[in-house]
């Protein structure tokens, strides 16, 4: 049975571009389609942000619990109920689920489509709802791509036969693995890998490139590493896994080329975080003229607007940083560009991220690497977090400070807080760059005492106390 419908619009996956888009178009009297496979509100509520944050949440106070005798607190043994960590989880998901989907079912002028939508040209989708049913829709003005990515599962010998975890498998877990080997040293790797080990797990991390955090530079990736490591978990690099096979005792084995030679690794669960893939090999791209790159992911103009006139692509599905933030800033671009301002646009956007390890590790701007690389003269600010005040007060003294600076004008090129709330810091020195303060302006600025922020000050006057790059 085939349904045949118009709308002005169809936004194909509602996660954190695709709803808020369908709304504000509606709210603008376009009569909008949303079609979405799974849960609303992507990766992000499902599967990303919200359930791995609600984690480590307890996680972390778990690990502070077991640290309770450093301030003179006195506590027993410490537990942990998975059960009761998972089903807080959940709790937290689905709520945050169940207000995604009614905010855009309820919305006037927006009809929500429980399927899967390929194309069939650049103005029309069709959509498989189950039970062999299909709805053919068409859009007279637009059409949003917000389909996001999904793991990808590296090529392993015996890896499919032996069963893995992934990022989204591993939320459903309500025991403690005893030993979990994670594949991948990157922001997921670090963030369980720290996450299990605060709740009791053996965990090691195996990464083929020759350091974890590959992206960031090479002082911050070692001391995110550092971290971890002290921690109690165990981090091999360098090391490419060849084979896995399942026990007769249920373990895993992992047989595995290191710097220095093979190795034989033995774990009771398997987590794949070994990057990611856009979902676009279901839709039927080429049918609209859909380009994409090498890697499936989809190209856009500064706008957002793919190859094919009239269709946009939003949030991860288009490649560049894979953020919550980011694709919700994708909607405002594309909202604002059809709705008639033309001033925003995706070309040189301040995008800061946060890695939720803890201490939280987080950037804005330019690495040091990067700005090396693009041509500037750069000073280079540190300041350990055992210089921190506030840090020391709350004994939170792990990891450090880095900003980067043209050495020409004075500008904040970007910078990095690898220590406790460091997500907030870089928020501050985001605005900072926004407004194009230079660095003095933060290093004579009054904040409050004994704040975080206060930090500023001193990391900012060491480049002119001589204690810079």
């Amino acid at each position: 049975m085939t349904d045949r419908r118009q709308f002005d619009g169809i936004v194909i996956g509602a996660g954190q571009a695709g709803g808020p888009l369908a709304t504000a178009l509606a709210r603008a009297g376009w009569q909008m389609a949303v079609i979405e496979r799974e849960f609303a509100g992507g990766t992000c509520i499902n599967w990303g942000c919200t359930p791995t944050k609600t984690l480590a949440a307890s996680a972390r106070v778990a690990y502070l619990a077991r640290r309770a005798g450093e301030y003179g607190v006195q506590t027993g043994e410490v537990g942990v109920d998975m059960g009761t960590v998972h089903q807080r989880m959940k709790d937290i998901v689905l709520s945050w689920r169940a207000s995604s989907r009614s905010a855009i079912e309820d919305a006037e002028g927006v009809t929500y489509i429980e399927g899967e939508a390929s194309f069939l040209d650049a103005r029309t989708v069709q959509v498989r709802t189950g039970d062999d049913a299909s709805r053919t829709l068409s859009a007279a003005r637009a059409i949003f791509i917000n389909t996001g990515q999904r793991p990808r599962i590296p090529e392993i010998d015996g890896l499919e036969d032996a069963g893995y975890l992934t990022n989204v498998s591993i939320l459903e877990l309500e025991t403690l693995p005893e030993h979990l080997i994670i594949l991948g040293g990157g922001y997921v790797g670090l963030e369980f890998g720290q996450m299990f080990r605060r709740f009791g797990s053996e965990v090691t991390i195996i990464d083929h490139g020759p350091r974890c955090l590959r992206r960031e530079d090479d002082d911050v990736a070692e001391a995110a590493t550092r971290i971890v490591r002290d921690e109690g978990v165990t981090v091999y690099t360098g090391t490419t896994v060849e084979r896995v096979e399942r026990c007769d005792d249920g373990t895993l084995r992992l047989s595995a080329r290191t710097p220095n030679g093979p190795a034989s690794l033995r774990g009771s669960h398997l987590l794949v975080a070994a990057g990611r893939i856009p979902n676009t090999d279901r839709l039927n791209l080429p049918a609209a003229g859909i380009e994409t790159d090498e890697r499936g992911y989809i190209r856009t103009n500064d706008w957002l607007e793919t190859t094919a006139p009239g269709v946009y692509a939003l949030g991860d599905v288009k490649g560049g940083p894979a953020f919550t933030h980011v694709s919700y800033d994708d909607f405002r671009i594309v909202r604002d560009r059809l709705l008639g301002d033309q001033t925003r646009s995706a070309r040189k956007r301040l995008i800061p991220y946060v890695v939720f390890i803890d201490p939280q590790l987080a950037h804005i701007g330019l690495k040091e690497h990067e700005a090396r690389q693009q041509g500037y003269r750069v000073r280079v600010a540190r300041l350990p977090m055992s210089d921190v005040a506030r840090a020391v007060e709350t004994s939170e003294t792990r990891g450090f400070m880095k900003a980067v600076v043209d050495a020409d004008t004075g500008q904040i090129l970007g910078a990095t807080v690898l220590g406790a709330e460091g997500g907030e810091i870089v928020s501050m020195l985001e605005i900072a760059m926004m407004g194009g303060l230079p660095y003095t302006a933060l290093r004579d600025g009054i904040f409050a005492h004994p704040l975080l922020a206060e930090s500023l000050n001193n990391l900012f006057a060491r480049l002119d106390e001589g204690d810079a790059d």
